[in-house]
């Protein structure tokens, strides 16, 4: 496989984690909430998963079990924030270490295990095709789903009621309670939907990308998703967009070594953290000149 059958085969994996958590925190920011608490949440995602499919052997349980205990470090977040009114800044701050905190400690005597992960699946016609059929057309199932969840967000968010009901609450809360829809409920539904969202993309990390246990094997993936959502401007199709980049930027070390290029690793390694940085600065910029719509 060369470098370029290799970036085609990983980059959708790659994604899938930095996606799944961006859509999820991008629902939580459209009511008009900030949830800095999804690199905890994907943590503890991914050593609930890990420790289900190791014991079990069932990927689907270490998903369900992933996205049940995301959302539960969420409910906290919830309960805080919209019923106590809690600073959320610091809430979602200690969120995200809490969840650090439980996934070190319950995943500490499986440091070094691994798992077997998901075989891959083609699509009829198109996997055969040259070059990018093995590659691009040939992926695990949950990758498959991501896509087809993808698009389903992007309607309701874009054609269903449902979708301009959370938009109002996050536009102007106190309009909508008026016309009597329930504010508080609808919240704290979007901040268990963003917790969930970050139980399976730790899950995929852990039990599929790469499947094994390392105690701080997020590294960072939370703080980029966040990043995602701000550069995708709260869309949908930009969200996902901006995973598929980022996805391509983590493999630039093993595709520059691949190519012989020769880039201190450390370097490359450090390429999505720079570009979350420099999108962030032009974002800032942009607002600056013409405010950018939120959410």
């Amino acid at each position: 496989m060369n470098a370029i059958e290799f970036l085609l085969a990983g980059t959708l994996a790659a994604s899938l984690p930095l996606l799944l958590a961006a859509l999820g925190e991008m629902v939580v920011e459209k009511t008009g909430l900030v949830n800095l608490g999804l690199e905890g949440m994907m943590a503890i995602g991914a050593a609930i998963a890990f420790i289900t499919v190791y014991h079990s052997g069932a990927h689907s349980l270490g998903f369900v079990a992933a996205a049940v205990s995301a959302t539960m470090l969420s409910m906290i977040f919830a309960f805080l924030v919209v019923v106590v009114r809690a600073n959320e800044v610091a809430t979602g701050l200690a969120v995200g270490v809490l969840g650090l905190g439980l996934s070190a400690l319950f995943g500490k005597s499986y440091e070094s295990l691994t798992v077997t992960g998901l075989p891959e699946l083609g699509l009829p016609g198109l996997s055969n095709l040259p070059v990018v059929g093995h590659t691009l057309f040939t992926q695990d199932i949950v990758v498959w789903l991501a896509i087809v969840g993808t698009t389903a967000l992007w309607y309701v968010l874009n054609r269903t009621k449902l979708g301009l009901i959370i938009t109002a609450v996050g536009e102007n809360p106190t309009a909508a309670t008026a016309i009597g829809y329930p504010v508080t409920e609808i919240r704290c539904a979007a901040v268990a939907f963003g917790g969930a969202m970050c139980g399976l993309a730790g899950a995929y990390a852990s039990t599929v990308y790469t499947p094994l246990w390392a105690d701080g094997m997020i590294a960072g993936r939370g703080w980029i998703a966040l990043a995602l959502v701000v550069f995708g401007t709260w869309h949908t199709g930009r969200v996902a967009f901006g995973a598929l980049l980022f996805g391509v930027v983590s493999l630039g070390e093993l595709t520059a070594q691949a190519i012989g290029v020769a880039i201190p690793s450390q370097a490359l390694s450090s390429l999505p953290y720079i570009m979350t940085i420099v999108i962030l600065v032009v974002i800032s910029g942009r607002r600056r000149g013409s405010p950018l719509r939120y959410p």
